[in-house]
């Protein structure tokens, strides 16, 4: 899913979200990809652009409820 993270307190709250998943989350830039639980990660990424947020896991119950908790930072 694509996020928009424009600002430094989306960013926070984006991280914080993240953090209370079991499993990895990443976020891809181009080529880059990075741990969507770090904030200097997240930060390092160009955020003037939507980012791709996959988490990984095979579990779709929990995949699903990891894409309605991030449902708020859609374009």
């Amino acid at each position: 899913m694509k996020v928009v993270l424009n600002d430094v307190s989306k960013v926070q709250d984006f991280v914080n979200t993240c953090s209370k998943f079991d499993f990895d989350i990443y976020m891809q830039s181009g080529r880059y990809i990075i741990n969507a639980k770090s904030i200097m990660g997240v930060l390092s990424l160009d955020l003037s652009k939507p980012v791709d947020a996959k988490p990984d896991t095979m579990d779709i119950s929990t995949t699903q409820t990891f894409y309605e908790n991030i449902v708020r930072f859609r374009e």
